[in-house]
Parts: structure tokens; sequence; C-alpha cells
């Protein structure tokens, strides 16, 4: 079974996580099929802390996809940040 979840990278203290689809049976930061965007919960300034494919969240949930409660999440805010950005440009 597919599954869309956390996968951590980054150093110690200092995390960065990419939004990956893998299949259940992998390590936590193991091999992964997609990935599909990421997070930085350390992000400062200028950088981006969320960016999520939301077009390829909705194919892999169409394809019968587990969505962890963390990037169930993610999406949703990354869902009110798209039509802000939308109007802004």
């Amino acid at each position: 079974m597919v599954v869309i979840r956390l996968s951590r990278g980054g150093a110690k203290k200092r995390p960065f996580y990419n939004i990956v689809a893998t299949d259940r049976r992998n390590r936590r930061d193991g091999r992964f099929i997609e990935r599909i965007g990421f997070y930085n919960p350390m992000a400062a300034g200028q950088e981006a802390p969320l960016r999520l494919s939301l077009e390829r969240l909705e194919y892999w949930r169409s394809r019968g996809a587990q969505v962890s409660d963390a990037v169930e999440r993610l999406a949703r805010l990354a869902g009110k940040a798209a039509p802000s950005q939308a109007e802004a440009a």
C-alpha cells in the first residue's frame, strides 16, 4: 500500500521534512516513489516553510494512497495558502 508521509532530513536540531509517496513497508527516511513537497519548520526570512503539490497529492489519493495525519494537516495549510497566492498574481 502506498502512503504519503514525512521523511526527515536536515541536521541535528534543524529538521527538514520531505513529503513523499512511498510503500508502507519502506523505512521512514528510505526509498520513496515520488517527492511531492517539503516542510521546513525552521524557515526564516524569505524562505518558504511549506511547498506541496496539491495536484500530485490528489493523484495519489485517487490511486488509494493513505495520508498521514501530519501531511493531512499540512495539506490543509497549503490549501488555504494557495488561493491567497492566486489572488495576488
